[in-house]
């Protein structure tokens, strides 16, 4: 198996920080933008796409700041994680997403994510 690449993506979202978490942490807010639907047991989120399931489990989060991710069938390190990031002076929001992909599969997972962070955007009414 091909070590996967790590990338990196930032979109700025008018949201508060809160409610921004809310979206990134619950199963409801998921299931929102996210995936068709999600489900949480313990610590493992079910996420569901056209009939198929995918499990992830939590691996961190704080609290309006960031949640972390691995999916449950990867038998390597990678994970994804969702950051919220404040700028101090701007107050600008932004979300920063860090994921991995095989080296040819990057293109179209930075392209996933970002449709799911537009539907995102107007699930919160943000431009």
């Amino acid at each position: 198996m091909d070590d996967k690449i790590k990338f990196e993506l930032e979109f700025v979202i008018q949201a508060s920080p809160q409610l921004l978490y809310q979206y990134l942490s619950t199963p409801s807010g998921l299931s929102e933008w996210f995936a068709d639907n999600v489900n949480l047991k313990g610590e493992v989120f079910s996420f569901i796409w056209d009939g198929s399931e995918e499990e992830a489990k939590l691996l961190k989060r704080k609290s309006d700041e960031f949640v972390k991710f691995a999916w449950v069938e990867n038998d390597d390190d990678s994970f994804f994680e969702l950051k919220i990031i404040v700028d101090e002076i701007t107050k600008d929001v932004s979300l920063f997403i860090t994921d991995f992909a095989e080296e040819d599969e990057v293109d179209e997972a930075k392209m996933l994510w970002t449709n799911q962070v537009t539907d995102l955007k107007q699930v919160l009414g943000s431009k």
